[in-house]
């Protein structure tokens, strides 16, 4: 037997205290690193345990090498036929040594070399001649051509090219004094980079107008926002957009006021395909649908959280609904297969579990689906007109109408490159430039 005195023994005991309470709050700091801030290791509430469905990828590892695939089309430098310059190279002697001018060819062979020649700016000079008439005396002048304002102007060449690389390449304005100075020779200031966007934006507003309309026509539509900070306040840029189309606004708020001001009689022949937020499920509409990949994303974030098999079950269905989609003909829309009734009887049973024991979080979810509809769930690859699901590119996932790298990196905190609105304009007309001008 071990004797030890009574001030030994309590300090054991207070160091076997402090100990315990050490090992407690490593268990629960590994616990922090390992799943992220949660009601056991802080002051975060129960509800807010499963984390954010949008940390959640739905890519699968296909199992193929990276890099192009085998069969797939190649794309190479190809040679032109009809070179702006030919360069004929005869051979003048023969290896034996003998002379090869009178003799004819008989036949050639070629190789061609591409480059960009040397860039210059033009000066183009208007003068405005004086004339006396001979009958009267008037004194009688010429007349400018329109758009030329100014002593020395810059021309819409110019000022295309800064709009494209400021609004579309999002490249500083000093970058651009630069490139132009190396390039072409011409000396901008970032005064004129600054002032050009702007004046571009206002001649866009007619087009801006007529894409809005075209938008309101469409018949599907995907709608999304992003944020952005300016000067340190928050701003919001409102997506929507078809196949072909991109309509984007700034707006100071993210909620229900944008739609009542850009479209107050909403989309009467539109499916509007978006995420769950209540603003965007306000919308007036033909009809609503549920952003597919949004809702995979959250039934697999309550797989991992919760380990239910409700998630499991539904998120099995839309892959099998997706699956069915891409075999479907066209006929098949007319008279749908016994494979589409089946899966909407299986939907119909997963929306009418109960789910008074299931996580909070998973409750609003099956309520959100039960409040839009069935039809929204599963109509965009089963019910919806064949032009919309027979073309792939108009299956509208929320990722399709995603602005995030292209607007939130590219205004600036000192200073905006012009006003928000205007910035959205050019954006949308030089992102969609090419395919814009086939519709319109």
């Amino acid at each position: 037997m071990i004797h030890i005195r009574r001030s030994e023994y309590e300090q054991l005991i207070s160091e076997q205290k402090d100990l315990q309470e050490l090992v407690r709050q490593l268990r629960g700091e590994i616990e922090l690193l390992k799943n992220g801030r949660n009601s056991k290791t802080s002051s975060t509430a129960p509800s807010h345990d499963i984390h954010r469905s949008n940390v959640q990828s739905l890519r699968k590892n296909s199992g193929k090498p990276s890099g192009g695939q085998k069969g797939h089309p190649g794309h190479t430098l190809s040679m032109s036929s009809t070179p702006d310059t030919i360069t004929d190279h005869f051979p003048e002697r023969c290896t034996c040594g003998c002379s090869l001018e009178d003799v004819i060819e008989s036949g050639h062979t070629r190789r061609q070399a591409v480059d960009i020649p040397p860039v210059k700016p033009e000066y183009t000079e208007h003068r405005f001649h004086h004339k006396i008439c001979l009958s009267c005396g008037s004194f009688n002048t010429g007349h400018y051509p329109a758009g030329v304002n100014a002593r020395i102007q810059y021309c819409p060449n110019v000022k295309s090219t800064v709009s494209y690389m400021s609004i579309y390449r999002y490249l500083p304005y000093k970058r651009i004094v630069r490139f132009f100075k190396d390039t072409f020779s011409l000396s901008l200031s970032e005064g004129s980079i600054d002032s050009i966007p702007e004046e571009m934006s206002q001649k866009s507003e007619v087009a801006y107008q007529a894409i809005r309309e075209r938008i309101i026509q469409s018949e599907v539509i995907g709608p999304d926002e992003t944020d952005c900070r300016v000067n340190g306040k928050k701003h919001w840029f409102h997506v929507w957009q078809n196949s072909i189309l991109t309509f984007i606004v700034s707006f100071t708020s993210r909620g229900y006021k944008v739609m009542e001001e850009y479209f107050p009689a909403g989309f009467l022949h539109s499916f509007y395909v978006s995420d769950c937020r209540a603003s965007q499920l306000k919308a007036k509409a033909k009809a609503h649908q549920l952003c597919t990949a949004h809702l995979l994303r959250e039934l697999l974030n309550f797989e991992k959280s919760l380990q239910d098999t409700w998630s499991v079950k539904m998120k099995e269905l839309i892959y099998r609904a997706i699956a069915l989609k891409r075999t479907m003909l066209a006929e098949d829309y007319q008279n749908p297969p016994e494979e589409v009734a089946k899966l909407n009887s299986e939907l119909d049973e997963l929306l009418a579990a109960d789910i008074s024991g299931f996580h909070r979080k998973e409750q609003a979810f099956i309520n959100r689906l039960k409040n839009t509809g069935k039809v929204s769930l599963l109509s965009l690859y089963i019910q919806m007109s064949r032009r919309i699901i027979t073309a792939r590119k108009e299956q509208f996932e929320m990722s399709k109408s995603k602005r995030k790298s292209q607007v939130s990196s590219v205004i600036r905190k000192e200073k905006a490159l012009i006003d928000l609105q205007g910035f959205a304009r050019l954006l949308i007309l030089l992102s969609k430039m090419g395919r814009m001008c086939s519709c319109l």
